[in-house]
């Protein structure tokens, strides 16, 4: 069975309205729960007239791309950097990078205090949304849910002051004890054909999927990596906010968070490991407190995130998997007994065949 093609749809990122389609080589994409996508490809430039239609739809910054596989839409986001290149035999090709929709809330900034005052934290999520959206020029198309909830109520305020960039309000949101998981998501409607960016969010973590896949090794899997990692343990923790300079008289220092120690960590043998964490933009008390907590307790038991890699012709995978649940069953050496598991998919990254290469899918991991 043949492997469905890639091509890239170049589109104006406001309106969305196609600028051109073009076939791709060298491609690759990402996307995750957590943090930004990427994707990148080679656009050739075989004659004049393809070279024409490429500058003419690929102005970084202004053009969105997005990555069909097939009939399907598999990434989608903002074009940021183009770079044209010649090979020794005068071959032409035009490079290009873009991150997933998430990139460009890192380029919208509030200029305007924006406060909150019990309200859901999905809410406040939509409502940063809708401020970057209202400004002029803001309004790229990104989609929600205004009736999901996840029943927990916070207060905030952004100043104007700090012109915070509105993705660090998002990940510093979601990052506090009781938090949540946001991505925007790409996908083709399939009852109109639209392209589709929509807001997910989901308390605490993000879940998809009915159906559970199963993965083998041997079998579909092909290679996989495990990871343990202690440089980010701790198990003593205290996070730093902004300087409290209401008493102009005094030296303007920072408030901090309770020293947080697990004695029993301790007791049972570990060296203490200290760990702190910065919120710049955070004055409240309580607020910093509960980002202590959080982070405390992530570094008290650091997630190991392992890696599978997997055949696509073998297994049916796709980006929508990202928060679905696969049993990974695992028998080799190391694993003499057996591993059996069930983890959520955090992450995934797409290889298409390249010369004799299988198209694969590398799977990012978290124990559920």
């Amino acid at each position: 069975m043949a492997t469905p093609a890639y091509r890239v749809l170049l589109c104006d990122v406001r309106s969305d309205q196609v600028l051109d389609v073009l076939p791709i080589t060298d491609v690759s994409l990402d996307d995750y729960i957590g943090k930004i996508g990427t994707a990148s490809a080679t656009i050739p430039l075989p004659n004049r007239g393809v070279a024409a239609r490429a500058r003419a739809a690929v102005e970084p910054g202004r053009t969105a791309m997005w990555i069909e596989r097939g009939p399907e839409i598999w990434w989608g986001g903002v074009l940021w950097t183009a770079n044209l290149t010649s090979n020794d035999r005068g071959f032409l090709g035009l490079q290009v990078q873009a991150g997933g929709w998430a990139s460009y809330l890192d380029h919208r900034a509030v200029f305007h205090t924006q406060e909150a005052t019990g309200v859901d934290q999905f809410d406040i999520v939509r409502g940063l949304i809708d401020y970057s959206a209202s400004l002029a020029g803001g309004d790229i198309g990104i989609e929600y849910d205004a009736e999901q909830l996840s029943g927990t109520r916070r207060d905030r305020t952004y100043r104007r002051y700090d012109v915070p960039r509105i993705r660090e309000l998002i990940d510093q949101l979601g990052s506090v004890e009781g938090g949540f998981e946001w991505r925007i998501a790409s996908y083709r409607d399939p009852g109109s054909g639209r392209r589709i960016k929509k807001l997910q969010l989901g308390s605490p973590v993000i879940r998809t999927g009915a159906s559970e896949v199963v993965l083998d090794h041997p079998g579909p899997i092909m290679s996989y990596g495990w990871p343990v990692d202690a440089t980010v343990r701790a198990n003593v923790w205290q996070s730093r906010g902004a300087s409290d300079n209401k008493n102009q008289t005094k030296e303007s220092l920072p408030i901090m968070s309770e020293l947080l120690v697990d004695d029993e960590q301790l007791i049972g043998g570990w060296p203490r490991l200290d760990g702190t964490s910065d919120y710049s933009t955070v004055t409240e008390q309580a607020t910093l407190d509960a980002h202590a907590r959080a982070d405390h307790s992530a570094a008290l038991h650091p997630q190991t995130i392992p890696e599978v890699t997997v055949a696509l012709g073998r297994t049916p995978l796709s980006p929508a998997l990202l928060g679905a649940t696969v049993r990974v069953r695992i028998r080799d050496l190391w694993w003499a007994e057996g591993l059996d598991h069930r983890y959520r998919v955090v992450g995934l990254a797409i290889s298409p065949p390249v010369r004799g290469r299988p198209e694969t899918a590398k799977l990012s991991l978290e124990a559920t």
